[in-house]
């Protein structure tokens, strides 16, 4: 196993992380993880080296964080830096910040966790969970021991983030990154900033959840057979990630013991700055494919928002885009659409006013785009 400094810490972390969100499952109910098998996969990624194990209050329905006290009896615990999220868009009081995080104590059968997170932090639930003194509660946690080092995950724009970064002193954070998203959410740049703060930064959907991986395009995978040295898409889309000198921590949802063991390889292999610039452009020829296939060039900057009907226009395009882009199976694809209209955000509530292409700064034609949408979305 590769090890990597963790920031300005006297620390060393495995650059592979167990995520605990993907555990195999029983009667394709999330909440019900196969125990044995989920336990013998997190033990047999701890025996081949890896030192990060990475849950949260809400995965698999509020039982990972069990199972993975499960898993680390036995000596196990000793032998990992454990990290778990606090569920910020849960707490209405400050005392509830302690009474959740006490309980994820008692559900992972610990004294302490050695990474504490805010947990999917974006612009509104920072300042929600600013205003009731959450970083009272970090530095009192800190201070009694509960938790060892401090940090956030994240999900919103570079601005929010940078602001984030700013207002405390955070040992680590954990964002997406992928060679799809250099430029999406904190990015590359989001990476950067925080690394020079001497951060050391954790990476979440290196496959952007298994869309690089599942029903790859045939051109894509000839793409891919270009390189010289023949690599899984898995693979390939990790080493991008692992490319970054500033990543300490990848982490990967795993739910199959063959993905555990793919990934074991892959993460003792793949040093900082190892892709050659033939490698880089690969990949590059591989994103640009899939953004080929993007249906609207809407960037996600909600200037078109609110909708006086209500319509969710930005996450309609994602969900279009997303559709086109990664090859989703259209029933899954219409359930999701079905899920938005039922929420009475869907396309169909457009009253063609135009509001919305009055403020975008794409110039996009979106009163087109929505009625093409609802047209492809109930196929």
């Amino acid at each position: 196993m590769q090890y990597r400094k963790f920031g300005r810490l006297d620390l060393e972390v495995s650059a592979l992380g167990f995520g605990c969100m993907r555990f195999p499952v029983l009667d394709g109910d999330t909440a019900k993880i196969n125990e044995p098998e989920a336990i013998r996969m997190v033990r047999h990624a701890i025996d081949e080296g890896v030192t990060y194990i990475d849950t949260a209050y809400n995965y698999h329905g509020g039982n990972s964080e069990k199972l993975v006290g499960k898993a680390l009896q036995d000596g196990y615990r000793e032998r990992v830096n454990l990290a778990t999220k606090c569920p910020v868009w849960l707490a209405e009081t400050h005392e509830d910040f302690d009474k959740l995080l006490n309980e994820q104590l008692e559900r992972l059968q610990v004294d302490h966790v050695d990474m504490y997170l805010l947990h999917a932090l974006n612009k509104k639930s920072w300042q929600a969970a600013y205003d009731l003194n959450v970083l009272d509660f970090v530095r009192r946690a800190l201070a009694d021991g509960r938790i060892k080092h401090a940090g956030f995950s994240f999900h919103d724009e570079l601005s929010v983030f940078k602001e984030i970064v700013d207002a405390f002193d955070w040992d680590f954070c954990q964002i997406q990154l992928n060679y799809m998203d250099q430029e999406y959410q904190a990015g590359l740049a989001g990476l950067r900033y925080a690394a020079a703060k001497g951060m050391a930064v954790v990476i979440m959907e290196p496959l952007r959840g298994g869309r690089l991986t599942n029903n790859v395009p045939a051109e894509v995978q000839a793409i891919w057979n270009q390189a010289p040295i023949k690599r899984t898409p898995a693979e390939w889309a990790l080493r991008w990630v692992l490319n970054q000198p500033e990543v300490k921590v990848v982490l990967s949802g795993m739910s199959a013991m063959d993905h555990v063991d793919e990934n074991l390889r892959v993460a003792a292999e793949a040093r900082a700055n190892s892709l050659t610039e033939q490698e880089l452009a690969i990949i590059d020829q591989a994103k640009e494919f899939y953004l080929n296939r993007t249906k609207v060039k809407c960037t996600g900057c909600n200037y078109c928002m609110p909708c006086p009907a209500g319509v969710a226009i930005p996450n309609l395009f994602t969900l279009y885009n997303e559709a086109s882009i990664y090859n989703l199976a259209p029933d899954n694809v219409a359930k999701s659409y079905a899920r938005m209209v039922e929420d009475k955000k869907g396309a169909d509530l457009c009253l063609k006013c135009g509001k919305c292409e009055a403020a975008c700064p794409q110039h996009l034609e979106i009163r087109r785009h929505l009625k093409e949408l609802h047209s492809a979305m109930q196929r």
